[in-house]
C-alpha cells in the first residue's frame, strides 16, 4: 500500500544523507518535498502540516547541527514524528473486562466487516485462547447471517443460531445470553451496514450499543476509501463512540493516507490491519514497525513473530539435529520451502528486510514469482521416497521420470538439485554455529544495523549482479563476499540454527 510514498520519501531522504552538513535550506527544500508527498498519498493537509513543522523544528535545531551524520539524524527525526502520527504504541484488542467480553463491530457496507469479524475470532482463538461466540445482527443484506455461519465451519469458530424474524437488537440480546450461558470468553457483535452513513443506521447503532454494552467497539474501514473513510471515522465516533479502528485492504495499491491520517485525526487508535484474503491475514499495527517499512527500513519484527507463528518448534528442533551431523536431504528441503509460503513466499519475505526496497526495480526484473516454490515442491514430491534421501541416485532417466511426473523439463530438476547441494553445503557450516535467525537478527537490531536510523547503501553494480543472478532462476542469489550492508556476519536472516532452520536457495558459490 505504501510503495509509491516509500519510493518518494526514501529518494528524498537519500538525497540528505549523502551530504556531510545540512544548512536550513536542505530541510526546507527536503520538507517541502515531503510534504507533497504526503498529500500526494492522500494524508490529510492538517496532518501534513502538523508533520512537516514538528520535523523543521526539531531539524534545524542543535540535535541534528551537533550530530555526526546530520542527514542520517534527519532521516531519525522523519521516522520518529512518522511514529508519532500513527500513534506511537501499538494498542491490541482490549479483553480486559468479565466475560463475555462484547466486540461491536460497525462500518459501511462492503467494508470487510464480516470477514473482519471471522479473522477477530480466528485470531483471539488461536494466540489467545479464548472461547469465542459470533452472532450477525445484519439483517437486511441477504444472506449476510449465513456469510458469517459459513465462516464459523470454514474455522471452526462457533455461531449463534440463526432465528428468522428476529430484530438486530432482539439477536444482540441472545448473543449475550448464549455466550454468557455457554462460558463463552467473547462475543463478537457483527452489525449492518449501509453504502452511506445515514440516521437510521446511526439510530439502530446506538439501540445495539444501549443493549449489548460492548467493551470495544470497532470501524472497520477500507483502507483504499482515503480521506472518505478519516470522515466516515469521525462520524461514528460521535455517534456511537468507537474505541478503536481495523483497516482493510492494507494489502492494496491505495496510497496510504487514510491509515496515516486515521489516528491524528480521530484521536482512535488502529487496532488491527487486514492483509490480504485469507482467514489469518489479520496483523497487529504497530507504527514503528509502518514507519520502518515507509522509510525502506524493513519490518524484522513482523518477520520474526510470523515465522514463530509459522514455523514448529518441535520439527525446527529436529532438523537442527540434523544439521548439526551435517545432514539435509530433499525432505528437508521440501520441508523448508513449504515454511517460505507460510511465511508469504519469496517476495513477502524479502519486502520485510531492510535495504531491500532499494532494490525493487532489480527484484522486479529478476521476476520473482513465489509459484517456482510450488513447482519445486511439485518436483520433490515426484520423487521416490529413497531417491529423496539419497539425491545421488538420480541419474537422466530417473530426472526424466520426474520432470514428466510434476510437469516440469529435466533443467528445472537440475536446477532445483543444484540448490540442494547449495544450502546442504551451508547447512553444513550454519549446523557449527549457534543461534540461528534469532541470533542474527539481535546482532543486527543491537548494532551493527543502520545508525541513526538510516538505510543501508548497496553499489548499483552488486544490485545488478543479484538481479541477474535471481532471473536465472534456482532460487535465491548468492550473497556478495561482504553480504548486504548493515546484516551480521554479511547474510541474511534466518540461514539455519535451531530456531529457524534455512531458506532455499541462499547457498554459497561453488
Amino acid at each position: 500500500m505504501f510503495e509509491s510514498l516509500s519510493d518518494r520519501l526514501s529518494g528524498i531522504l537519500d538525497s540528505l544523507t549523502r551530504r556531510g552538513a545540512l544548512s536550513d535550506a536542505d530541510v526546507t527544500a527536503a520538507l517541502r518535498e515531503v510534504r507533497r508527498a504526503l498529500i500526494e498519498a492522500d494524508v490529510s493537509l492538517d496532518v501534513v502540516r502538523s508533520f512537516t513543522d514538528k520535523v523543521r523544528n526539531r531539524a534545524v535545531g542543535h540535535e541534528v547541527v551537533k550530530s555526526v551524520t546530520p542527514g542520517q539524524m534527519v532521516v531519525k527525526i522523519v521516522h520518529d514524528q512518522l511514529v508519532e502520527m500513527l500513534g506511537s504504541e501499538g494498542e491490541p484488542i482490549d479483553l480486559n473486562a468479565p466475560a463475555p467480553v462484547a466486540i461491536m463491530m460497525v462500518g459501511l457496507q462492503g467494508s470487510g466487516k464480516t470477514t473482519t469479524s471471522g479473522k477477530i475470532a480466528l485470531r483471539l482463538t488461536k494466540r489467545d485462547k479464548r472461547k469465542v461466540l459470533m452472532a450477525s445482527l445484519d439483517t437486511r443484506r441477504p444472506a449476510a447471517q449465513e456469510q458469517l455461519k459459513v465462516l464459523g465451519e470454514q474455522t471452526g469458530i462457533d455461531t449463534l443460531p440463526i432465528v428468522a424474524g428476529q430484530s438486530p437488537t432482539q439477536i444482540a440480546k441472545r448473543a449475550e445470553s448464549a455466550a454468557r450461558l455457554g462460558g463463552y470468553d467473547v462475543v463478537i457483535l457483527d452489525t449492518a451496514g449501509r453504502t452511506h452513513i445515514d440516521e437510521p443506521l446511526m439510530v439502530e447503532m446506538a439501540e445495539i450499543k444501549a443493549i449489548a454494552k460492548p467493551h470495544e467497539i470497532l470501524l472497520v474501514a477500507d483502507s483504499l476509501t482515503g480521506q472518505d473513510a478519516v470522515n466516515l471515522a469521525k462520524s461514528f465516533d460521535e455517534r456511537v463512540g468507537i474505541t478503536g479502528l481495523v483497516l482493510t485492504r492494507m494489502d492494496g495499491d491505495g496510497r496510504g493516507g487514510a491509515a496515516l491520517s486515521m489516528r491524528a485525526v480521530t484521536g482512535k487508535p488502529v487496532k488491527l490491519i487486514g492483509t490480504g484474503e485469507k482467514a489469518d491475514a489479520l496483523e497487529e499495527f504497530h507504527p514503528a514497525r509502518i514507519a520502518d517499512r515507509i522509510l525502506g527500513m524493513g519490518d524484522i519484527v513482523s518477520l520474526v513473530e510470523k515465522a514463530s507463528e509459522a514455523i514448529d518448534a518441535e520439527q525446527a528442533a529436529k532438523m537442527a539435529k540434523k544439521f548439526k551431523k551435517g545432514e539435509f536431504d530433499l525432505d528437508d528441503l521440501s520441508e523448508q520451502l513449504q515454511q517460505m509460503e507460510k511465511l508469504g513466499g519469496m517476495s513477502g519475505m524479502l519486502g520485510m528486510l531492510p535495504g531491500i526496497g532499494k532494490m525493487k526495480k532489480q527484484l522486479e526484473a529478476a521476476n520473482l514469482d513465489d509459484s517456482v516454490i510450488k513447482r519445486q515442491r511439485a518436483i520433490i514430491s515426484s520423487m521416490t521416497k529413497k531417491e529423496r534421501r539419497a539425491p545421488k541416485l538420480l541419474n537422466a532417466s530417473r530426472k526424466k521420470r520426474i520432470a514428466a511426473g510434476s510437469g516440469t523439463e529435466v533443467q528445472d530438476v537440475n536446477k532445483l538439485l543444484k540448490m540442494h547441494r547449495q544450502m546442504a553445503d551451508m547447512m553444513k557450516a550454519m549446523g557449527r554455529k549457534k543461534g540461528g535467525l534469532m541470533g542474527a537478527l539481535g546482532g543486527m537490531m543491537g548494532g551493527g544495523g543502520m545508525p541513526g536510523g538510516g538505510m543501508p547503501d548497496m553499489d548499483p553494480a552488486e544490485m545488478e549482479r543479484l538481479a541477474k543472478q535471481m532471473s536465472k532462476g534456482g532460487g535465491m542469489p548468492s550473497l556478495p563476499p561482504g553480504g548486504l550492508p548493515g546484516m551480521p556476519g554479511g547474510g541474511l536472516p534466518g540461514l539455519g540454527g535451531a530456531k529457524f532452520p534455512g531458506l532455499p536457495g541462499m547457498g554459497k558459490k561453488k
